[in-house]
Formats: structure tokens, C-alpha cells, sequence
């Protein structure tokens, strides 16, 4: 093993790539699976909140864009905008077909509403 990470910038490459397995599956088994399971009552927001937030990504992503134009050394805007591109692409599609499972055959639901201002939480 240490031959496979002796040369320079490994370590780093090793550690993002084990860090992006971990965020990939925490992204998937958390919040569309919980969209999923409580839609009736996420319904008409959910699509909201993932277009915000991949609106909020798309302005990282161009702050990351910019920053790297202007530093020194091998440019990687092309590398940037493609990962988050997928990602973001990856994030509506795994939202849709939340939605749509969570429609077509409701689980158990997580969450319980009542009147406004209360919630219960069945976790």
C-alpha cells in the first residue's frame, strides 16, 4: 500500500475519494429516502428546497470556477463544472424518483403533522 500512495498529492486524492463514498451514500439513504417515506406531507415543497439548494451549489461552484482561473498552476474549470453539473443532475433525479415512489407506494411515514405548529417526530 504505501507504494500506491508514496508519490505527492496521494494522500490528498485518497482521502476526497473516501470522503466522496461516504457523502454519496449518506446523500442517498438520508434525506430521498425520508422524502420518500413522508411525502404526502413534503410534497409541495420538496422540489423547492432541491432547486434552492443546487441553486446555492451553482454559486459554489462558479466561486470555485473563478478561483481557479486565477491561481497558478493547471486549470481545472473544466473538471469543476462537470462534477458539479452531475452532481447537481444526480441530486434532481434522485428528488423525482423520491417523489414518485413515495407516491406510488407509501411507506410508513417518519413524521407525523397535525395543525399548524405541531409536529411530531417518530424517529
Amino acid at each position: 500500500m504505501p507504494a500506491i500512495l508514496g508519490d505527492s498529492g496521494n494522500g490528498i486524492a485518497f482521502v476526497v475519494s473516501a470522503g466522496l463514498v461516504y457523502e454519496i451514500i449518506a446523500f442517498t439513504c438520508s434525506s430521498p429516502q425520508t422524502a420518500e417515506l413522508n411525502i404526502k406531507a413534503r410534497e409541495e415543497t420538496l422540489m423547492k428546497w432541491v432547486h434552492l439548494g443546487q441553486g446555492l451549489s451553482a454559486l459554489e461552484i462558479g466561486i470555485a470556477v473563478a478561483v481557479d482561473r486565477v491561481s497558478k498552476g493547471k486549470n481545472h474549470t473544466g473538471a469543476i463544472v462537470l462534477g458539479g453539473a452531475f452532481a447537481m443532475a444526480s441530486a434532481e433525479a434522485f428528488y423525482i424518483y423520491a417523489r414518485y415512489s413515495g407516491l406510488a407506494k407509501p411507506g410508513v411515514p417518519t413524521e407525523q403533522h397535525g395543525e399548524v405548529g405541531e409536529f411530531e417526530f417518530n424517529g
